[in-house]
């Protein structure tokens, strides 16, 4: 009799694997059967905001299933990451994750969750362009001006950016580390604070995101000298890269795209992705995003998660030589 109840109990408990097993294919052959929640680590309005709210409209019509996004700005991106990482791996929780997060994770002495550990990566998003800009008249109308400026009076060219740790104010500081020029970087707590020094010439250069500036660019306010990243900005096509105009080495390119909790399924994740790499192409995707001073572009989950490998070994080099205090 007790063999019987034995066999019994192994047989239900045999069953119940089994279903489970099953139920969980099936769920993850059905994904997504009901909405999909993407955390922003940022306020509504801003560019990289409206970028995912692009990418979600889009993945929304080809998974037929709203992607609704969330917003939770805060703390650096970290209250939005820890709550992701606290999310059911199961693809209806995703995150904004990119160059944000690698910088976080170089510029804070410990965080609630493990950047490479504790996210699944998707697929890279969105990819930003961060202008030198000068104020209009300005004599400086190059990076060899810019650093001739510097090296005639060390320490007395003023480079403004906004808050220190951001990807402006670490660009700034990678360019005076690259050039080997001694320059006072000048932190503001906002962009059109910063924007109104460059005008009055309370400052002489700047490093800001297109997004931030493109009125000033188009009404002749300010002027752009160079672009940071490796190759020239689709949407301002006459103006070179810093690498272009002679200091080599140089590159900063910020961007995003999505994580999904570790642990998510990788049907699960191949799906995301294949949907990604299907939508990214959409002229209107592009000709929106380009407006903003984006441009979107797909990755596979390996080659996202070597950009942020690589990312947060650069961001922290930069901060330990720039003498960045780590924050708690």
């Amino acid at each position: 009799m007790r063999a019987d109840r034995i066999g019994a109990a192994i047989a239900v408990a045999l069953f119940s694997t089994g279903l489970a097993v099953a139920t969980s294919a099936q769920a993850q052959a059905d994904y997504p059967n009901h909405p999909v929640t993407l955390i922003v680590p940022y306020a509504p309005g801003g560019v990289a905001d409206v970028g995912m709210r692009l990418l979600g409209e889009k993945l929304s019509a080809r998974l037929h299933q709203q992607f609704v996004v969330e917003n939770r700005p805060g703390a650096a991106g970290i209250v939005a990451a820890q709550a992701a990482a606290a999310a059911a791996p199961d693809g209806y929780t995703l995150l904004m994750t990119g160059n944000n997060t690698a910088i976080a994770a170089a510029l804070f002495k410990s965080l609630p969750y493990n950047v490479l550990t504790d996210f699944a990566p998707v697929s890279t998003a969105a990819f930003f362009n961060i202008l030198l800009v000068t104020r209009a008249g300005s004599p400086l109308r190059s990076v060899q001006d810019v650093l001739a400026a510097a090296r005639a009076n060390p320490g007395k060219l003023n480079i403004g950016t906004i808050n220190p740790g951001s990807t402006q104010n670490l660009a700034a500081e990678l360019f005076t580390s690259t050039a080997d020029i001694k320059a006072a970087i000048v932190p503001f707590r906002t962009s059109p604070d910063m924007a109104s020094a460059v005008i009055r010439g309370d400052i002489d250069v700047a490093f800001e995101f297109y997004a931030a500036v493109d009125g000033l660019l188009a009404d002749g306010k300010l002027t752009a000298i160079a672009s940071a990243g490796l190759t020239r900005a689709a949407y301002l096509p006459n103006v070179p890269t810093v690498i272009e105009s002679g200091l080599k080495d140089y590159d900063v390119t910020s961007w995003n795209g999505l994580s999904a909790p570790a642990g998510t399924p990788p049907p699960i994740i191949a799906s995301l992705n294949q949907a990604v790499e299907d939508v990214i192409p959409s002229p209107d995707i592009q000709s929106k995003a380009a407006t903003m001073g984006m441009t979107m572009r797909w990755s596979t989950p390996g080659e996202m998660t070597a950009r942020l490998k690589a990312d947060i070994a650069k961001w922290g080099a930069v901060i330990e030589k720039a003498g960045i205090a780590k924050r708690d």
